[in-house]
């Protein structure tokens, strides 16, 4: 563990005194400190859950799921569901909630935290809004915020509560009912009610603001937000980059810029291809649409290597808290574009295989040690959930920063 220095952000060093039932101390005893889990949010946007939590595919699609989410959970410990109101309320009144409370479900049951993305969003919104005065508009949009998060809430407890507000009130693409209440209260405006009735509904959910745009805009209009009061908790930043990885000086600058707000930053949608980059003169990537965007040895090589430095820089910073890839399968993933860990026949990318290895061993707790006479053991170990072994026996514990001594019976 010779990382101590640039990752004592991520760490802990804890005395643990061991007791027996009766309260005398475990002198002498070999024990095994072992991580289970990360308090950092290694995530990955797993839309596809809600099909396998459902069992509304075919058993064949089924299995071919499973197989996926079990290469997901040896890796991943956080996970973004779909809750686009244009798809999870289609028909008024008629919202998915039975269908993605068994996806959250699932996930909880196996130690995997959640976040729902997005409550307020001009792409994707509910079309049924369109025959509705901005007033109403603005009502249903609480109304839905209400709705879901009290719904969710204990299930899912951190949101993406608005989605690309840089853009939102001067989007041409198509009308929709969201960027019309955009123009009518601003973008802070817009921000500052959605964040307030999100709170109300929810008031220890984690609250996210979250923009593909990494300009100044960004940074003004957050700046705003906040000397209007609203109760930011941290900053969502996409990186797509289909037309080519960042590069660590990009990163470096991105993060220097978003910093200077003392608040928790998350990568919220993260992609990096094994595939061919998108030419550099596509404006909306939406536009990019290709019948075949294959995976590539070579490519997968460089996906590879972009991964081990993107998420070594993100998890050396301070106030990087969680880095969610946007497509963990190239099946189904955004655009076709071959963004997954996995390849379409869900056999594992050279980037699975890294970032695995920093997960699970480099960035990891795994120590073996003896009490003393007192039966206390002195460790280092990452942040998160850990296991004590002792014999045949086992205890779980949370590694955190508070007391620098704990007391554990076994």
């Amino acid at each position: 563990m010779g990382q101590t220095n640039e990752f004592s952000h991520r760490m802990a060093a804890k005395t643990i005194k061991l007791l027996d039932s009766s309260g005398n101390p475990i002198a002498g005893k070999k024990v095994e400190l072992k991580q289970t889990n990360h308090k950092f949010l290694f995530g990955a946007g797993i839309f596809d859950m809600v099909e396998l939590a459902n069992k509304n595919v075919p058993s064949e699609r089924m299995a071919f799921l499973e197989e996926q989410l079990d290469k997901f959970l040896d890796v991943f410990n956080f996970g973004t569901l779909p809750f686009y109101w244009g798809r999870f309320e289609p028909e008024k009144g008629k919202p998915q909630t039975k269908e993605l409370k068994a996806a959250a479900n699932w996930l909880k049951e196996r130690n995997v935290a959640v976040k729902g993305h997005p409550l307020c969003w001009h792409t994707v919104t509910a079309p049924w809004l369109l025959d509705m005065s901005n007033e109403e508009i603005l009502q249903a949009q609480f109304n839905r915020i209400e709705r879901d998060v009290s719904d969710f809430k204990g299930l899912i407890d951190m949101w993406d509560v608005i989605n690309e507000v840089v853009i939102m009130p001067i989007f041409d693409k198509y009308d929709n009912g969201i960027t019309r209440i955009a123009k009518d209260l601003g973008r802070v405006g817009i921000v500052k009610e959605m964040f307030a009735k999100t709170r109300e509904s929810n008031p220890d959910a984690t609250l996210l603001i979250n923009d593909f745009n990494t300009s100044i805009n960004y940074e003004i209009l957050i700046d705003g937000c906040l000397q209007a009061g609203v109760p930011i908790d941290a900053i969502g930043i996409q990186s797509h980059q289909h037309q080519g990885y960042w590069g660590r000086e990009k990163l470096e600058e991105v993060l220097e810029r978003f910093s200077h707000f003392g608040l928790p930053i998350h990568f919220t949608e993260n992609t990096l291809t094994s595939g061919h980059v998108m030419p550099p003169q596509i404006e909306d990537l939406n536009d990019y649409q290709l019948s075949e965007w294959p995976s590539t040895q070579e490519f997968e090589e460089r996906q590879a290597m972009e991964v081990e430095e993107m998420y070594s820089v993100l998890f050396k910073h301070p106030l990087v808290e969680a880095i969610t890839a946007w497509s963990f399968s190239d099946d189904g993933a955004w655009l076709g574009a071959p963004a997954g860990f996995l390849r379409k026949d869900n056999s594992p990318k050279p980037a699975y295989h890294v970032l695995k290895k920093l997960i699970k061993q480099d960035w990891n707790t795994n120590v073996t040690t003896t009490t003393d006479e007192n039966g206390t053991v002195l460790f280092e170990g990452f942040l998160g959930e850990h296991d004590l072994l002792c014999g045949d026996k086992k205890v779980s514990f949370q590694l955190d920063k508070e007391a620098s001594t704990i007391q554990l019976v076994i």
